[in-house]
């Protein structure tokens, strides 16, 4: 009456407290949509600055154009999270969300590179990031749905091969089809038909490969995961108290000061973003302690405010870990295109091979983690999840020191080496340990809550690194890597303080 997961090997019934093992079939069916949504990530981060210039953007306006997306991701994962813990209906319960995401984003896929106007390509980049929000952030608490506690590793390392596979063919897409005769340059304000071609490859197989999850895999009913997490379950009956923060005040100051202090000094207007983001997150918070609201955001609020002792110190590791990869992600096409093949006229030939080139780094770090995803769980066993992670992510430091002083196009593969080793273990370690101290009812909003210290730090590059360009380095963009070095420096020492226990 409900087959779990699919045609080949899985569970058809359950009669224990304990989660049936998944066969390896099991696995890869819950975790093949990921190969569609990364193909999509993959072509919006190699491309959308690209993009951004190919329709007139100067260097330090781009992190600015990239902005709507984590604005919208803030507000976004966690109500889809908190939605997708309580939700059951004939099509299942995380699915529902991860389907419609992919629709969506395979819509801003088809629009972006036809955008033609640079206002109107960073709405569909909303758009994309908004979507592919709302169907990943079901699939990270979907492994944990699927999957006992004992094989949760190998679901994430198994997801983070799909992740790997699919950026590195749609970080490639724009390069192969140039390499087969198709223009890879186009006028000022078109964007050329490689890129074009590529996001609507991107949108198809987006589509289907999340297709192929919804369709193959059931999602365990409530009354079985009741059965699962009978602890869990009871409490998730019975509810929790609300607890509302006493912080707002503090949040409001901090966020109108520094909105009295960009007015005063005439600072950057992005970071009106930064204050009146804090002024609000302040503003919800004291509205909701004095009106003792319930409902979706008093509950998120509430539980933002308990997160396990684990997650506060994850949370910090991921936010360093983030504000270095944004930096990668944006400022990746400008230093390379400048530095290996000498380009700063974004029509030239020069700087669409360099884009391109960047599209081949891109796939190459994918590819790498890809690989180092089968070999994580192993140096886990050995060294700890936490002390895994941190090692990774000293590695990926690296790869950005080596960034800032390479300018042959070849030798830029080797950072990708490091990076994509790093790249591997942020995909994966954080929700293996998360997972087994979250209580398995709130894996949605758990989650969606941990993405929040992914979206705040593209929020700081997207509005801080654009006036440190202009004030530090105007005339070459590769001191952003130097940058990124640090603070994933900072990230590993964080990984440090994280214990793996749920004292």
């Amino acid at each position: 009456m409900h087959p779990l997961c699919g045609r080949m090997g899985e569970p058809n019934g359950v009669t224990t407290r304990q989660k049936p093992q998944q066969s390896f079939w099991g696995l890869w069916n819950v975790s093949f949509g990921f190969f569609g949504i990364q193909l999509a990530f993959g072509l919006q981060n190699a491309n959308v600055s690209r993009i951004f210039q190919s329709l007139g953007s100067s260097v330090d306006d781009l992190a600015f154009l990239w902005i709507a997306g984590p604005v919208t991701g803030l507000i976004v994962q966690p109500l889809i999270g908190h939605y997708s813990d309580r939700t059951w209906g004939r099509f299942g319960r995380r699915r529902p969300y991860f389907v419609a995401g992919a629709v969506l984003a395979a819509l801003a896929l088809l629009g972006l590179p036809q955008a033609g106007v640079l206002l109107v390509a960073a709405g569909f980049l909303w758009l994309l990031d908004a979507s592919l929000n709302i169907a990943m952030e079901p699939f990270r608490a979907f492994v944990g749905d699927m999957t006992p506690d004992d094989q949760r590793a190998q679901g994430f390392a198994l997801q983070t091969w799909f992740i790997g596979a699919g950026a590195v063919i749609g970080s490639l897409l724009p390069a192969v089809f140039a390499h087969l005769g198709i223009s890879n340059t186009a006028p000022e304000g078109v964007v050329p038909d490689s890129v074009r071609l590529s996001f609507t490859i991107g949108a198809a197989a987006m589509v289907l490969a999340v297709a192929w999850t919804a369709l193959r895999v059931r999602e365990y009913s409530p009354e079985e995961m009741a059965a699962f997490n009978s602890d869990h379950a009871n409490a998730a009956q019975h509810g929790q108290p609300l607890v509302y923060s006493p912080r707002g005040p503090m949040w409001l100051l901090i966020g109108a000061g520094l909105l009295a202090i960009v007015n005063e000094m005439g600072l950057d207007k992005q970071l009106y973003v930064l204050g009146g983001g804090l002024a609000l997150f302040g503003l919800a918070q004291i509205v909701l302690r004095a009106t003792r609201a319930r409902g979706a955001l008093a509950e998120i609020m509430s539980d933002l405010a308990q997160m396990p002792a684990q997650m506060r110190q994850l949370a910090v590791a991921q936010f360093f870990t983030w504000t270095a990869l944004f930096i990668l992600f944006i400022y990746t096409t400008p230093v390379v295109t400048r530095n290996a093949f000498g380009a700063t006229d974004t029509i030239g030939a020069a700087y669409n091979a360099g884009a391109d080139w960047v599209g081949v780094m891109f796939a190459f770090y994918n590819g790498v983690a890809a690989l180092a995803a089968f070999l994580l769980p192993v140096l886990a066993k050995r060294i700890g999840n936490a002390r895994t992670h941190a090692l990774c992510l000293l590695g990926g430091g690296v790869g950005f020191l080596l960034l800032l002083v390479l300018r042959d196009a070849w030798l830029l593969l080797l950072p990708m080496v490091f990076v994509g080793i790093a790249w591997a273990s942020i995909l994966a370690m954080p929700y293996v340990i998360l997972t087994r101290v979250l209580p398995p009812h709130k894996f949605g909003i758990y989650i969606g809550v941990f993405n929040i210290f992914i979206v705040v730090p593209q929020l700081m590059v997207a509005t801080i690194m654009g006036g440190v360009i202009r004030s530090f380095f105007p005339t070459d963009p590769k001191w952003t890597m130097l940058v990124g070095a640090v603070v994933m420096a900072a990230a590993a020492l964080a990984m440090l303080r994280v214990r793996e226990d749920q004292a």
